[in-house]
């Protein structure tokens, strides 16, 4: 069982029904597993820009490992400080399916896609300043990206993200 978006007040109310469930404060979920899921056939990695997009990137973690991958969570490897990024290369290369997080301008999928022969699931976040939008700066940069291995889902969408990656994964 897993619930998106979720309150402490939401969590209260389910672990008062179900004694067993858990709460990720981070990503705002609420998580429950009573049999072992179908496992993936790698890992997923499950990549953010900065820790303002760490609420999204855990939400596609947490989603992601519920749903039988094994993930790796590499937080805080932007492009403005690419050479985080670089000194993560090896588990980047060695993901089957990675999901990039990322708002502001929306480069880091982009970046990624070029540094890996996998697939890139790219979710724009709606943290930033200034131009952002909401995430919409980071939406239309991801969707105009010129790498072929990255496609995009909506804005703070990692859920969906790792559903696809799970998909992926399960090929």
């Amino acid at each position: 069982m897993l619930a998106t978006r979720a309150s402490r007040e939401c969590f209260d109310a389910v672990v008062a029904a179900e004694p067993r469930a858990e709460y990720h404060a981070t990503a705002r979920a609420i998580t429950f597993s009573q049999a072992p899921p179908i496992p993936g056939k790698g890992t997923v990695a499950v990549v953010c820009a900065g820790t303002s997009d760490l609420p999204i990137a855990e939400e596609a973690a947490i989603t992601a490992r519920l749903m039988g991958n094994t993930v790796e969570l590499i937080a805080d490897v932007g492009v403005a400080g690419i050479h985080r990024l670089l000194a993560q290369r090896n588990s980047l290369q060695s993901a089957r399916v990675l999901i990039v997080c990322a708002g502001m301008e929306g480069a880091l999928p982009t970046v990624v896609g070029g540094l890996v022969n996998a697939p890139v699931i790219a979710v724009p976040t709606s943290v930033g300043y200034g131009a952002s939008f909401g995430g919409v700066a980071a939406l239309l940069g991801m969707l105009n990206t010129c790498s072929p291995n990255v496609c995009v889902v909506n804005i703070d969408n990692g859920f969906g993200a790792a559903c696809i990656a799970t998909l992926i994964n399960r090929l």
